[in-house]
């Protein structure tokens, strides 16, 4: 028994022991856990602390970017042509976003989309941040959508271009995209001048990532230089609204006029038919985007002649009392032969102008040469660019052979086998209204008088002019009377080019003039397309066009009438001659 009893005391001594290593094990694995915790603490507070800062904020802080303003287009008194307002964007998280959110019926309502496709994109789009929802748009509209409370929608502001003159002036100011980056007309000529610097800053968001505090501004949005044009709204107007009356009433396939101020070569105006509104581009066409007056080229026909004669003039070999043989009313040169409407016999220089004898202008350019004619063709700018870097402008064509052909010297001298545009045809009329000055063109308003470059002397320019008021007095452009002004100018009919060459029925008429004749204050080219009613002739078709514009741009500019009207105009009637 005594050996019974000495037994558990024998076996107490390893139970013990193991009770104490079982503790230390348990106090082991507390003081690691502890170790490893103070450890990571300090790792978090001290060693990755900058790390960890940094990705905190990443969740929370967000750079925005801050829309530059686009300068804003003026016409030459500070009238705006475009303008940039500000407006909503709306934009979803689809990755917050629940594509069977019952809110988003009333999302697709407001915003114009298909209720159904919107599901499908935001499904498709799931596991992405950002896609737009609609750009641009009215801010009313969208405070609508912000109102229905869906999460994952957002608005921010941008700006939105707005040409408050429309479509009077789109093809001289063009549009810009979606983006405010210019496509057409000034706005794409001007693109880096009118872009602003797009600006940054640093945003504090929720968890919803609306911001919710602006922390720093990184950098200031620079807004973009504005753009003063030569262009006068009021002129503007006034000359979109004769053209297109008048491509309206001949159903012609289209039109074109250009005003320049004749002492400093600005554009005061530049219109065409057919147009666009660039704020409304649904229907837009993109053959009506051509600003015509620059792009398309076409032969000036008879509105040359007067230029010619100038050549003439200027040469020392003829003089204004000269009497030129055009009988029989016509010559022939090979198989080619070139008319007057009826044997003129006879004829005085002015009166070769104004009853514009292809015979009578024809034997003067073959007596001068073709060189000579061509020469001041050049100088007047016919052939070059004009310089006010419009997108798209066409140079032309001016021939110049080795040796020139007897047939080539005559029909170069009556506007045919050349091109040019209208602004070109403009600029050169404007040498013969200065006093012979050949300025700059320019689409922006001068501060300062330009510097000219003398073409033709004060003589010869003051004896072309009278012939060019004759040819309103009494010749082919007696529509063109402006009734309390005197102008002068010179009628053209020229056969439209198609893709198999000169179109027989197809005619455009011009006419290309400058008012008050003693003192001229602004030269017109007025250019009619293809006129379907009957009449087509230069004198029949833009000359009227020129009389209305030029009647009421003159009392806009406030020069004073030179003559005294009642009733009806004193001037004698249409002589019947046509060009």
């Amino acid at each position: 028994m005594a050996g019974q009893g000495a037994q558990p005391a024998r076996q107490s001594v390893p139970a013990a022991t193991r009770q104490g290593w079982r503790f230390a094990v348990v106090v082991g694995v507390f003081l690691a856990v502890m170790a490893a915790l103070i450890w990571r603490l300090v790792d978090l507070q001290v060693v990755d602390q900058a790390f960890l800062r940094k990705q905190g904020d990443v969740r929370t802080i967000r750079v925005e970017t801050i829309d530059a303003h686009r300068g804003v287009i003026t016409d030459r008194h500070g009238e705006p042509l475009a303008v940039s307002a500000p407006v909503q964007t709306l934009w979803a998280n689809p990755s917050r976003m629940d594509p069977d959110e019952p809110r988003l019926t009333n999302l697709a309502r407001l915003l114009g989309i298909h209720e159904a496709t919107l599901r499908e994109r935001l499904r498709d789009y799931a596991s992405r941040e950002f896609i737009y929802l609609r750009r641009k748009i009215q801010p009313s509209l969208a405070q609508q959508v912000m109102d229905l409370g869906i999460d994952g929608v957002y608005s921010r502001q941008e700006y939105r271009r707005y040409y408050p003159a429309g479509e009077v002036t789109s093809h001289v100011v063009g549009f810009t995209n979606i983006d405010e980056h210019g496509q057409e007309g000034m706005e794409l000529s001007y693109d880096d001048w009118l872009s602003g610097e797009p600006g940054s800053k640093r945003v504090l968001k929720d968890n919803r990532g609306r911001a919710i505090k602006d922390l720093a501004l990184i950098r200031d949005a620079q807004p973009g230089h504005d753009l003063n044009l030569s262009i006068d709204l009021r002129l503007q107007y006034l000359a979109y609204r004769e053209l297109k009356a008048m491509v309206q009433a001949q159903s012609a396939r289209g039109g074109t006029m250009v005003m320049l101020d004749v002492d400093t070569g600005e554009v005061l105006a530049m219109v065409n038919q057919g147009a666009y509104n660039p704020n409304d581009r649904s229907q837009l066409d993109p053959v009506n985007l051509r600003n015509k007056a620059v792009t398309d080229l076409f032969e000036p026909g008879s509105t040359m002649k007067p230029i010619t004669m100038a050549a003439a003039l200027s040469s020392g070999k003829y003089h204004v009392g000269d009497m030129i043989d055009t009988n029989p009313g016509y010559r022939r040169f090979g198989r080619f032969t070139i008319r007057d409407e009826r044997n003129y016999g006879v004829l005085s220089l002015t009166d070769i102008i104004v009853k514009s004898s292809n015979v009578g202008i024809s034997r003067i350019a073959n007596d001068l040469g073709g060189d000579v004619v061509r020469d001041l063709y050049s100088r007047l700018g016919i052939g070059q660019p004009t310089g006010i870097g419009f997108p798209g402008e066409a140079v032309g064509v001016l021939p110049a052979p080795p040796s020139w052909y007897p047939v080539e010297e005559a029909t170069l001298s009556y506007g045919y086998g050349l091109s040019l545009n209208a602004l070109q045809l403009a600029q050169a009329y404007m040498v013969l209204a200065n006093g012979g000055i050949r300025y700059p063109i320019s689409l922006l308003r001068l501060n300062e008088a330009p510097r000219g470059e003398r073409v033709l002397s004060e003589k010869v320019t003051a004896e072309v002019r009278a012939m060019l008021k004759s040819v309103v007095d009494r010749g082919t452009g007696t529509r063109a009377d402006p009734g309390l002004y005197s102008a002068g100018g010179k009628t053209g009919t020229v056969h439209l080019v198609g893709a198999h060459g000169y179109e027989d029925s197809q005619y455009k008429g011009i006419f290309a003039g400058m008012a008050p004749i003693d003192h001229p204050r602004i030269v017109t080219v007025v250019a009619v397309d293809a006129p379907q009613s009957g009449e087509y002739y230069g004198g029949e078709v833009a000359a009227p066009v020129f009389a209305r514009v030029m009647s009421d741009a003159l009392r806009l500019l406030n020069v004073k009438p030179e003559l005294e009207v009642s009733g009806s105009s004193s001037r004698p009637g249409h002589s019947g001659e046509r060009g």
